[in-house]
């Protein structure tokens, strides 16, 4: 079968060109031509000389003095205008190549956000629509310099890589929008935040949808995203239109990091609930760095008291004699308090930075690989789901 190619010309002739030619033709001057059909001979002059374009009143009253018809004139002036916007296109793309470059563009396009491409141009073009921007100043307008406040109030500038931040933030925003949601209710969230921590416990092999279902009866929506290159984000929490969204990364894929993260990200809502705050982890602000404070103790105090964690040192301090005893009281004290034998042991390393030189505690941590759970393009929530 033989392929169909489309004719594209790199010129254009305005239609000014055409109708020199048609009053030359004619023997008719320009002023007369004006005249004739009421317009300004500088008018004129100006659609003769490329500055002006031909309207369709215009083409109208030239319809009626030449005998060629108005649609002629304006299917001239509508081909010569698209040659010149796709001139203008193209060289904003060529502007946007060099902008592109800064984005982990083969991670995205592996995770289907981006085609699969090596050319530059159309990298620039795929990540233009991507971000659903005209051109790389718009970019910077809402993720640099915070433009746009409908979206959060922090600018990126200051990130160690704001390119892939804002790719993951973007792509935070197309799976929350994919996610319909009752209004938020905070006094629903609180409600279920023991229901939570009983998942956390359970760990039942569909952990990650239940999170999102149960969050969904509070309206706060949760999307799993894979990690992008020198973005460093566990999780991150802000609001799109009415509902908070927490977006988790699978980063060091540790099931002690990932669930400290959600419930740090949850105390960011039910703390911090403005709509225009986002919460990242590398933002150094002072009023940031209290909030940041405050969503920790939130998470470790859900997780596991004060008490708790006392209780259980103690314990281990008097009855563990070796690796196995320290093992077996940690599962007794994660079955005692109904919390994940994996969180105990995450806060004593955390707490205790010297045992991580013996790999011994660390090693006992499960791993959590979003796409071995599910496959990340099915996270989507199905209305029709319940919850058991």
């Amino acid at each position: 079968m033989s392929k169909k190619y489309k004719f594209e010309p790199n010129y254009a002739v305005h239609p000014g060109e055409t109708l020199r030619e048609k009053l030359e033709e004619i023997n008719m001057p320009p002023k007369e031509f004006a005249i004739r059909t009421g317009k300004p001979v500088k008018t004129i002059s100006n659609v003769l000389n490329g500055k002006s374009s031909i309207t369709p009143e215009m083409a109208i009253q030239f319809e009626k003095v030449l005998g060629i018809s108005a649609n002629f004139w304006m299917k001239k002036q509508a081909n010569y205008d698209e040659f010149v916007a796709r001139k203008k296109e193209e060289e904003r793309v060529n502007q946007a190549v060099k902008w592109a470059r800064k984005f982990p563009y083969s991670q995205l396009s592996k995770m289907g956000y981006v085609k699969c491409t090596r050319k530059p141009k159309e990298r620039a073009k795929e990540l233009l629509s991507f971000f659903n921007i005209s051109k790389p100043e718009a970019w910077e307008k809402i993720y640099l310099k915070s433009e746009i406040p409908i979206f959060f109030r922090i600018s990126l500038k200051h990130a160690k890589d704001p390119y892939a931040l804002s790719a993951l933030l973007k792509i935070g925003e197309i799976e929350a929008n994919k996610i319909n949601a009752k209004p938020y209710n905070r006094k629903k969230l609180k409600e279920i935040l023991l229901k939570l921590k009983e998942i956390m416990y359970l760990e039942p092999d569909d952990f990650l949808y239940r999170i999102q279902e149960y969050c969904l009866t509070a309206g706060v929506k949760v999307v799993y995203t894979k990690q992008l290159q020198k973005t460093a984000i566990n999780g991150v929490v802000r609001w799109i239109n009415d509902n908070p969204v927490i977006q988790m990364t699978d980063r060091l894929k540790r099931y002690d990091v990932f669930w400290f993260s959600f419930f740090h990200e949850i105390g960011h809502i039910l703390l911090h609930g403005k709509k225009k705050n986002i919460f990242l982890e590398w933002d150094k602000l002072k009023e940031r760095n209290i909030q940041e404070k405050e969503a920790d103790d939130f998470a470790a105090k859900t997780l596991l008291t004060e008490n708790e964690y006392r209780e259980i040192l103690s314990s281990l301090n008097k009855k563990a004699e070796n690796k196995k005893d320290f093992l077996i009281i940690i599962e007794s004290f994660s079955k005692k308090n109904r919390t994940h034998r994996d969180i105990i042991i995450g806060r004593i390393l955390h707490e205790n930075k010297g045992l991580y030189k013996h790999g011994f505690l660390q090693k006992q941590i499960k791993k959590v690989d979003f796409e071995e759970k599910l496959k990340i393009k099915e996270l989507t929530i199905r209305n029709d789901r319940r919850i058991i």
